[in-house]
């Protein structure tokens, strides 16, 4: 057009000048570089916890929550920033955390945390103004209140709202359950625990991210991802306080013997594993020196039995659940322990071993029981129910 003379770049040059506030030309957006302002202070605040710098942790925002988690021995502690949502100067962000307890895991604990921001607008410097679970993920201990340590021979106890005394007693407890369950399992392990005892029901609910009645009369649950066989990964044993104070002195060993086998067999538990084989191994091994016989372990069944209700099947995943009927649940979790005290009795207890293994070794649920029934046990899933309802029969009957 006459008058008007193109100048070579120079809608290029306009163009950045538009957009410098967002992105700079072949650089980084906004965005982008507050994400990596973040990241450089939970960096930094990660090193104040690994150092045990109250003061410069400070220096990276609130302090609030350092005083409880200092006690805990820690070798590793790490942020990943993966989002961060900003408004001028305040940011959400969304951070994964990453710890590993000295000497118990070996791999690390992940929780996800929502990390809220604040920036200094003349010196251009974020620091933390809260740093929170996130909205589907549970509590970690010191988010409840200062965490009380009692080291154990072969465990670490962790409790919060708990008393020193009443914290050695579960790390008497985990000291005798992991003997116990090295002298019956015989697959590689840690042969340590981390045992975490909140202050009640409702602190355990905290850290596992659920309602409390999702364990209302549940003593105790064991955390951790299945089927880690490369890195083993870090699991808790998680006390429920109320219902464990109910518990008699052989039902308490019980339950901690039970959890640490979960911790001994992770590595070779899968999702091809039947939970009345997982359950009913660590009820095994809880019971194997105990003198007691199948009747007193297992009143409910043998109460069902002596009814002439012998079970058609195994139990189910499903039977299994923390919301079942009480006594359907206590059925389910005794016949798998039957179960698997009759493979121990009648096959021996290695193969009961390479049984559990066998069944976990495969990637999923089909074809698995019936693989490792074969290959280690020499029948097949009809018949092994056959035998083991006629177990019931002549030791429940």
């Amino acid at each position: 057009m006459a008058g008007r003379r193109r100048v070579p770049g120079s809608s290029v040059v306009a163009l950045c000048l538009l957009l410098v506030a967002l992105v700079a030309c072949g650089g980084r957006t906004a965005a982008d570089s507050a994400r990596a302002d973040v990241q450089r202070v939970l960096d930094r605040r990660a090193a104040a916890v690994l150092a045990h710098d109250a003061a410069a942790y400070a220096r990276t925002g609130t302090g609030t929550g350092f005083g409880h988690l200092s006690a805990i021995p820690l070798a590793a502690w790490s942020y990943r920033v993966r989002d961060v949502d900003r408004t001028g100067d305040t940011a959400t962000a969304d951070v994964e955390l990453r710890y590993r307890v000295e000497g118990y895991d070996r791999g690390p604990v992940t929780a996800g945390r929502t990390v809220r921001l604040s920036r200094d607008g003349a010196a251009g410097k974020w620091t933390v103004a809260s740093d929170r679970p996130a909205k589907e993920s549970g509590q970690q201990p010191w988010d409840q209140g200062p965490v009380r340590i009692v080291r154990g021979t072969h465990s670490l106890v962790l409790g919060v709202g708990q008393s020193t005394r009443v914290l050695r007693r579960f790390a008497d407890l985990a000291d005798r359950a992991v003997p116990a369950v090295s002298d019956a399992w015989d697959g590689d392990w840690s042969r340590r625990v981390v045992v975490v005892v909140p202050r009640s029901l409702e602190g355990m609910a905290g850290l596992l991210g659920s309602p409390a009645s999702s364990y209302r009369g549940i003593a105790a649950v064991t955390t951790g991802e299945t089927g880690g066989r490369e890195h083993a990964p870090a699991d808790r044993i998680i006390v429920n306080p109320d219902a464990y104070a109910l518990l008699g002195t052989l039902g308490r060993q019980v339950v901690l013997t039970h959890e640490t086998t979960h911790v001994a067999t992770r590595a070779d538990t899968t999702t091809a594993t039947p939970l009345w084989l997982s359950e009913g191994y660590a009820d095994w091994v809880g019971y194997r020196d105990s003198g007691r016989t199948a009747a007193q372990v297992a009143p409910e069944l043998a109460g069902a039995v002596a009814e002439g209700r012998v079970p058609a099947r195994l139990p189910t995943d499903g039977d299994f659940g923390f919301t079942a009927d009480a006594e359907e649940l206590a059925r389910a979790y005794e016949s798998g322990w039957l179960a698997c005290r009759m493979i121990a009795e009648q096959w021996g207890e290695d193969r009961l071993d390479a049984f559990y293994r066998s069944a976990g070794a495969h990637d999923e649920r089909a074809g698995a029981l019936e693989d490792a029934m074969n290959e280690v046990l020499g029948t097949a899933p009809e018949n092994f129910t056959a035998r083991w309802r006629e177990y019931l029969r002549a030791r429940l009957g």
